[in-house]
């Protein structure tokens, strides 16, 4: 079944006691048990249809054994975390979103783990940060918000070598995208609030393992913390992810004539994009991507404020999010990553001037236009100031 094909009747596309193509909302909280032990569900924690319905879906589409769905990405990453323990070590990207940093830093270190942070495309400094007390590699890719691209098969290959699993991030491409589960790796994770979902209107995240085994320790943490998406969130949810295809195809042609229009712009510093040829990680994006994804950071130069732009926008949105039906942007350093102390983003390589857009499916033309009004308001900025000077 090919994967637009999959993304209608995948999982469990139908309700099974009616013949709903669409399966129910089931707002229960626990379930009649005719005998004891022998029902499938008994509490909502536990199991619940819409939420099943959705989880099969994420794991057809990821090419997993088994898949679970959670209250946002922050629980479906806290709880892949509690498969491990104190002392256990991490080696984890050096670029991962705000919220990833902040659990690690301010929650698990309090718990006894350790990390190495390191450039996951430096494939000789992932290998060397490996210690005895490793348990696994975490990366996104690509990453946020510079939208670096880290080989996933080299690195499952690094992980299978040393026995330690790999976990990848995968909001920002989508499996429509890419699959790296398909290329070794042991468990991937998206915030589900992002592409998957694709309307803004659900907070979810998911995990999907390729080991049942694992998939098993998962199900179990999954019942045992009770971060549980909720049946009208899991419902929303599936109903997003089945017009997956349709709109990644929009959001990709719009990201490629974005990326064309900045390169043009003179106010523009820096482009991080995985479709553009002179990126260094063009060939890896290019090997592993299925198309380079909708999401494009871009740096002005010196002297012109972002806020300025941003706040001139008048169709695309500012807010805290991405992989929508509109065109988002934001500040990742006074917005998304602002938890991440400003000598470590500058180490890091987020500046104070980089701009992170997620390209809608709008019109593209009214994308250009709305771009146009925002450089506008930044070289008036700069003309007002420049004139300022001379007068003073």
């Amino acid at each position: 079944m090919k994967f637009e094909t999959k993304l209608i009747h995948g999982g469990i596309s139908e309700d099974a006691a009616t013949g709903a193509v669409s399966v129910p909302i089931y707002m229960a909280s626990t379930f009649h048990q005719k005998k004891i032990g022998e029902s499938k569900y008994e509490y909502s924690r536990s199991g619940n249809p819409t939420r099943e319905a959705v989880e099969a879906l994420i794991a057809d589409l990821e090419g997993g054994t088994q898949g679970f769905a959670f209250a946002s990405g922050s629980a479906a990453i806290d709880t892949v975390f509690s498969l491990f323990s104190a002392g256990d070590h991490f080696v984890i990207g050096n670029d991962v979103y705000g919220g990833t940093f902040r659990l690690i830093d301010a929650v698990l270190k309090r718990f006894g783990m350790t990390f190495t942070v390191v450039d996951t495309r430096d494939l000789d400094a992932v290998e060397a940060a490996i210690t005895p007390a490793t348990k696994a590699i975490y990366l996104e890719t690509p990453t946020n918000p510079l939208l670096r691209v880290t080989d996933i098969e080299a690195v499952a290959n690094i992980a299978k070598a040393h026995n330690v699993l790999s976990i990848i991030d995968n909001t920002f491409a989508s499996p429509y995208v890419q699959r790296p589960l398909e290329q070794g790796v042991d468990i991937v994770l998206h915030s589900a609030s992002k592409y998957l979902g694709g309307h803004s209107d659900v907070i979810a995240g998911v995990v999907v393992t390729k080991d049942r085994e694992l998939g098993d320790k998962i199900g179990y943490l999954q019942n045992a913390i009770g971060g549980i998406l909720a049946p009208q969130e899991s419902w929303l949810l599936q109903r997003g992810m089945k017009t997956l295809a349709v709109r990644m195809k929009a959001h990709l042609n719009n990201a490629e004539k974005v990326f064309n229009y900045l390169s043009d712009q003179p106010a523009v510093s820096k482009i991080y994009y995985p479709g553009d040829p002179n990126n260094p990680d063009y060939e890896v994006a290019k090997k592993q991507m299925n198309g380079f994804g909708a999401m494009i950071s871009f740096e002005l130069q010196p002297g012109l404020d972002p806020k300025k732009f941003v706040e001139n926008l008048q169709l695309v949105t500012l807010a805290e999010s991405l992989g929508a039906l509109e065109s988002l942007i934001e500040i990742p350093a006074l917005m998304t990553h602002g938890a991440i102390p400003r000598e470590i983003r500058l180490k890091n390589g987020i500046k104070d001037e980089l701009i992170r857009l997620s390209v809608g499916i709008e019109e593209t033309k009214d994308l250009l236009a709305d771009l146009d009004r925002g450089f506008m308001s930044v070289q008036r900025s700069n003309d007002n100031v420049a004139n300022s000077a001379r007068h003073s």
